[in-house]
């Protein structure tokens, strides 16, 4: 705890509390704001009443306490001691006032509640807090925050530290930042923050018909709503009687004044001489050397509880109640609250999250009733019913898959791997590959619709131009050593002295790195091909003459092809979670190599190395299996093998590669959710309940709780990125591969509605506060997710074409039924190629102890999945004229999809306008508004100026304003 010294006519009084400058009622005395950093003026001063414990008058105490400076002592017991001495050296009158005011101290002290978001004196705002550790080896760590503090108090902050004795482990110090109304004028002038300055005239049309159906979703309207609607402007210090202004305490929310503080924070410089060490400034820097341990702004409550002081928010709690419980996962979010408590960047995120939510429950419709069309049309499947019968498929003896290791084996053997095709790949799946395309288009215009509306409501309109030229990074600053004529503004800004080499050479080292960790990923692909075909044969191997039906459930369900690609696919999910943990930190090192400008380039950089490494971490096996596997494969007496080895190339399953797409999609897009999910939601508990358990004997307050858990990555800039690009992964999963599962969006649904309740239930209650950012968008996600939309189409349509057996069945149906009949019967037999065994290698046949019981010398034929002629034909083993005409029937599929997906797309994307007419109206009126409210304010600024020139012969400007003390500002941008 700061203490300050009573000086009166130079002689030492006592060390004192800040709060003992202030009178409470307690003691007979009224409170009057005052500084804990520096003098009172006299004029602060209490006036004199009368207390029933003090006898004496108290002109002197006054005079005493009106020239308070401040001081740097703790609560020790040698503190104590030497404040002991000092007032038995006092005599008289003065020794009975030092008595007085060190019995106030200890009042104020046992009465000020942990809890509480002001400072000691009940009236000045915490804005910000940070906290250091009492480390007596570290005095260049106390020489930074002593500078650094002193600085802060220079700039107009003030300032009020806890001693550590108040701190649950009583080893960590605590300092209170408050900012005036003159910092926060200052800096709302230099950020451009929008404030009202007209209640909005505007109706609201927004009810819909058949509203009462919504309400059991709703929450009440004081939640809903926390604000009244007003037109605003950006906030200019000079004219602040322009702007609606009841009371400068309460003026700026919370999040507008620690969002602020900490803009000054992060260019506060610790060293004296600033011009000659410039990078020594700023409170990351300070983290970063662990001068101090944290640095946050404070929760306006306990979660649980409503906040015991009248004058402090609640909405924490409000937001813990109706918002953060899984309970309430059918309710709408307030995400007006949402913002004025958090900022407009994580409102942006939990708005966009939610309706990405609600759109994705017509995709779960729609997805599950093409599934239940595949479960109900079980029975009509005729290619099964042939694969399955013991006269088709009990009588086709198949090719071994594999050399030496694998036998020959029958069709019927397949036949749950079948059915189980039947239910992704029907004539469903096309109308669902088509029903998605769709879906996104009005997934994202919609989304625009609701950003705009969004944009105006938060006042968020013409933000970019703003972020883009005030929004300096503080590592950016640092590194600026010159000046350039900015062609635009006029005015001079900070660039930074690179030449084209440097930059040449970053850029070359930055891009080479992103480079080799993509090829680390495609080696670690090849890498599980490798397994697949190296495993395929033990466990052919193995479970020959079918030994798994044992088994009592799962036995007839397990094939080697199933196993090879369940056990490939689960590698393959652990390799993608080790990559993206050793990527993750190896891209912010890069993207801070390169010195972005502002946090927007920042995130955008940041946001294309992620992006591009994730897509190709998680999607490359899904586009292995479903455009790479067995259609390189030859056939048999001339197969194909990898890289030369002596490994073949991978066949499909003979259900079709549609099945183990399908099985690869649900292990890794399931496996990431649950393992998201796990990290989110468990781990913070775990930690937080360990902390807690630590300090089980400890009172907890708003600082304890942020010692018990300031090492958990809070929603910052870097976690709010990982959301997003979490949830753009998802985005890719059901989108690019849904036409090989239709159920994808339906778990990505249940996945979010516990999401949106885990984050906020993270956010209200295991995290500190977060610093409140502005952003108008999503920013670059937006762009990514068009083009991974417009990707959309075209993968789902090559799904449907190469990787299911959709258009081969067509084919068949219209073109080469023998009969002319509109059915399957028959497509089985048409499907396979025959091969003569007796010319295949010796040493590629399979072991006869590899053979089945049931093959024997008689048969002199195997069939393998192809349309090829058969041996003794003219053109034998090369492609007959059905394959293309599939081919060409696939690639005409594709053509027709594509043009009618896009053309649906565009008319969509054209139909819809990007922002509501009702929006483009307000924001023209509130445009016309404050055009045409500042030209009235200024003429009569004008008419009060001239009536004074005329009325008071005075040759000073006239002063319409009160003149404010001066304090130096913290920004390049001026």
């Amino acid at each position: 705890m700061h203490r300050i010294t009573g000086r009166a006519g130079g002689d030492s009084l006592i060390e004192m509390s800040p709060t003992d400058s202030f009178n409470d009622d307690v003691n007979g005395y009224h409170q009057h704001v005052s500084s804990s950093t520096g003098s009172l003026p006299p004029e602060q001063s209490p006036s004199p009443l009368t207390p029933d414990v003090c006898v004496e008058t108290c002109d002197s105490l006054n005079t005493s306490l009106a020239s308070l400076a401040q001081s740097e002592h703790s609560d020790s017991p040698q503190h104590e001691s030497d404040t002991l001495e000092r007032i038995e050296a006092l005599t008289g009158q003065w020794r009975k006032r030092a008595q007085f005011l060190k019995f106030r101290s200890r009042i104020d002290k046992q009465q000020h509640s942990k809890d509480s978001v002001f400072f000691r004196d009940g009236v000045r705002r915490i804005d910000f807090v940070l906290s250091y550790l009492d480390d007596k080896d570290g005095e260049r760590k106390q020489e930074r925050r002593k500078m650094y503090e002193a600085n802060l108090v220079n700039v107009g902050l003030e300032l009020e530290t806890e001693d550590k004795s108040e701190s649950d482990d009583g080893k960590t110090y605590f300092v209170k930042i408050h900012a005036p109304w003159e910092v926060l004028a200052t800096y709302a002038d230099v950020l451009k923050i929008k404030v009202p300055f007209k209640v909005n005239d505007i109706p609201d049309n927004g009810d819909m018909p058949m509203n009462w159906l919504s309400t059991p979703f709703r929450l009440p309207e004081h939640i809903m709503h926390p604000e009244p609607d007003y037109f605003t402007a950006p906030f200019d210090k000079s004219k602040s009687d322009f702007f609606l202004i009841d009371d400068k305490a309460t003026f700026f929310p919370p999040s507008v004044r620690n969002r602020i503080v900490y803009y000054i924070l992060s260019r506060c410089s610790y060293f004296k001489d600033e011009c000659g060490v410039k990078d020594k400034k700023g409170i990351k820097r300070l983290l970063n050397n662990c001068t101090y341990t944290a640095a946050f702004p404070l929760h306006d409550c306990r979660y649980w509880t409503k906040a015991k002081d009248a004058n402090c928010e609640s909405e924490r709690y409000h937001l813990h109640k109706h918002w953060a419980r899984f309970f309430c996962f059918y309710k709408e979010q307030p995400l007006n609250l949402i913002r004025k408590y958090y900022g407009e960047k994580i409102g942006i995120y939990f708005a966009w999250l939610g309706f990405y939510t609600e759109m994705l429950l017509f995709a779960a419709i729609v997805g599950t009733l093409c599934f239940v069309y595949g479960f109900l049309t079980f029975d009509d499947n005729q290619w099964s019913k042939d694969i399955c019968s013991a006269e088709i498929g009990g009588n086709i003896v198949m090719c071994p898959l594999c050399d030496k290791k694998c036998g020959y084996w029958k069709l019927n053997s397949t036949c749950n791997s079948s059915w189980q095709s039947h239910l992704f790949d029907n004539v469903g799946t096309v109308f669902f590959a088509i029903f998605m395309a769709i879906w996104v288009t009005l997934f994202l215009e919609f989304w625009k619709r609701r950003q705009a509306r969004l944009e105006y409501e938060w006042d968020l309109v013409d933000f970019e131009e703003e972020q883009q030229q005030l929004q300096l990074r503080p590592e950016y600053e640092t590194k600026c050593t010159n000046r350039k004529l900015n062609r635009i503004t006029q005015e001079m800004e900070l660039v930074l002295n690179r030449t084209p080499t440097d930059l040449m050479g970053k850029l070359l080292l930055c891009w080479a790195t992103v480079t080799l960790w993509i090829s680390l990923i495609i080696a670690c692909i090849i890498g599980v091909i490798a397994y697949r075909l190296a495993v395929y044969a033990a466990f052919a191997s193995i479970m020959k003459d079918n030994p798994t039906t044992n088994l009592q459930v799962v036995g007839p369900y397990i094939t080697p092809q199933l196993a090879t690609s369940v056990t490939a696919s689960c590698i393959n999910f652990v390799i993608i979670m080790i990559l993206n943990l050793m990527y993750e930190r190896v891209a912010v090192w890069i993207t801070d190599m390169e010195i972005p400008k502002t946090h927007l380039e920042y995130e955008n950089k940041l946001t294309v190395k992620m992006f591009l490494f994730q897509f190709v971490n998680y999607y490359s096996s899904c586009f292995y299996v479903a455009f790479f596997k067995g259609k390189f494969v030859g056939y048999p007496g001339n197969y194909a093998y990898m890289f030369g080895s002596t490994l073949r190339n991978e066949e499909c399953d003979p259900g079709g590669c549609l099945i183990e797409l399908t099985t690869q999609l649900v292990i890794v897009m399931t496996g990431k959710q649950v393992w998201g999910n796990i990290q989110e939601a468990l781990v913070p508990w775990m930690m937080n309940w360990w902390g807690s358990r630590k300090a089980r004997n400890h009172p907890e307050s708003l600082y304890s709780r942020w010692e018990q858990d300031h090492d958990l990555q809070g929603f910052g800039q870097l976690g709010l990125f990982y959301e997003y690009l979490e949830m753009v992964i998802q985005f890719g999963f059901i989108t690019l591969f849904v036409a090989s599962f239709p159920l994808a969006p339906l778990l990505a649904l249940i996945n979010n509605i516990i999401e949106v309740r885990v984050d906020a239930w993270k956010l209200t209650t295991q995290f500190r506060r977060p610093v409140a950012a502005k952003a108008h968008s999503i920013g670059a996600w937006e762009e990514i997710l068009n083009g991974m939309a417009v990707l959309s189409v075209v993968t789902n349509a090559f799904i449907v074409a190469f990787t299911s057996d959709m258009i081969p069945r067509l084919v068949y149906m219209y073109a080469y039924q023998p009969k002319g009949e509109l059915n399957m019967k028959g497509y089985i037999s048409n499907s396979l190629s025959s091969f003569n065994i007796s010319v295949i290698p010796v040493e590629n046949r399979p072991d006869n102890d590899e053979n089945p019981s049931w093959f024997n010398s008689s048969i002199d034929t195997c069939r393998y999945r192809d349309y090829r002629y058969p041996s003794g034909h003219e053109k034998q083993y090369s492609h007959t004229m059905q394959f293309w005409h599939i081919l060409a029937a696939k690639l005409a599929f594709i053509i027709i999809m594509e043009h009618v997906a896009f053309l649906v797309k565009f008319f969509v994307a054209w139909m819809i306008p990007d922002v509501p007419s009702e929006v483009r109206a307000r924001v023209k009126r509130e445009r016309y508004l404050v055009q045409e409210y500042l030209h009235n304010y200024e003429v009569e600024k004008l008419k009060i100026q001239l009536s004074q020139n005329v009325n008071e012969e005075c040759n000073c400007s006239p002063m319409i304003y009160p003149c404010l003390t001066k304090h130096e500002v913290l920004s390049e941008c001026l």
